[in-house]
């Protein structure tokens, strides 16, 4: 066995490989162009990409994962941690069969970045008006309506992790009253914080534009609802409220929504999650005019930060520190 030199509290490694087990089918989840970036980040060890790699399940210490396969990862019996590529990780905890290893999220600043532009984005979007102003330029409609300030606005964000405590500082700095809704307490500087059951209801009441950044648990499967949607509030200049979802799409009661938005008690939703995906053809949600659609794109992973944080992270643990963001499987996140 090869040893490394070791800090204090530093455990015996021998360079064990890395498995790359991505099942995406989408260009930013092409498997061989995440392997390029691995094995540049991860030049001092072996990186597989099964089931093409001939290897030894024994060899494989570490895996780096998006939506295996339920059943594959169990196949090594030496793994040591699971790295999972996205924000999510319901995916993986619906898997029975997973290693009773740390499981470790994602946290870069690019992801969240990519997070924030696109809560910025679809809260100015409705903000501004532009599905009316985009309407009235397919119609060659020269009819502006007035414009109230962001200040007029309260803006709620649905969790207040990571993504949402950023999401929230750049709101506030636009000028958007901004509330933020989480499990545990928190505290963000000039933005109202609620958390808990109990304090749920007052948190939606004084919402005009409810943002949804929670991770998916059996506590917040469907929370987005009509009995949430008719809780907010009805009195700001937008006439009726918008919600936006680019957590998962579990999260949403889809049938809900497009009731709803079709009997007023929404009046316009951004959604960037769904509950199948790809979004099949036949679905409404493609036509309805009151949706933005995104395909699952708001904060696509850059493989190239994505593969720099996971080899730090492996070499933080082969140096005997603790790893960073590893998941409570006990709340699913």
């Amino acid at each position: 066995m090869v040893f490394r030199k070791q800090k204090m509290g530093a455990i015996p490694m021998n360079n064990g490989a890395l498995a790359l087990l991505i099942h995406g089918g989408t260009d930013n989840w092409s498997p061989e162009r995440w392997k390029v970036r691995f094995d540049q980040a991860c030049r001092d060890r072996r990186v597989l990409q099964p089931p093409s790699a001939n290897f030894d399940p024994a060899e494989v210490h570490y895996a780096a994962v998006w939506k295996p396969v339920p059943g594959e990862l169990a196949a090594f019996p030496n793994l040591r941690v699971i790295f999972n590529l996205g924000a999510g990780v319901d995916a993986l905890m619906a898997d029975k069969s997973l290693p009773d290893v740390p499981l470790v999220r994602v946290a870069v600043g690019d992801l969240t970045g990519r997070m924030t532009e696109y809560v910025v984005l679809h809260v100015l979007m409705h903000h501004r008006q532009e599905l009316y102003l985009r309407a009235s330029q397919r119609e060659k409609r020269w009819a502006p309506k007035s414009q109230w300030p962001a200040g007029a606005i309260s803006v709620g964000i649905m969790g207040l992790g990571t993504l949402g405590a950023d999401a929230a500082e750049v709101l506030k700095r636009i000028g958007f009253r901004v509330a933020g809704w989480s499990r545990g307490k928190k505290s963000i500087d000039g933005v109202e914080c609620f958390c808990g059951s109990a304090e749920f209801e007052a948190f939606l009441r004084r919402t005009d534009i409810l943002v949804c950044l929670l991770p998916l648990t059996e506590d917040t499967r469907h929370i987005l609802n009509r009995a949430a949607f008719s809780r907010l509030n009805r009195e700001s200049p937008m006439g009726a409220p918008v919600v936006i979802n680019a957590g998962r799409g579990a999260l949403q009661n889809e049938a809900d929504i497009l009731a709803c938005l079709d009997d007023g008690t929404l009046g316009a939703a951004s959604l960037d999650v769904f509950s199948l995906e790809p979004l099949p053809s036949d679905s409404p949600f493609w036509t309805h005019p009151k949706i933005v659609l995104t395909p699952h794109n708001a904060a696509d992973t850059d493989p190239d930060e994505i593969s720099k944080y996971v080899a730090g992270q492996i070499e933080r643990f082969e140096d005997g520190l603790a790893l960073e963001n590893v998941v409570d499987r006990k709340r699913g996140y």
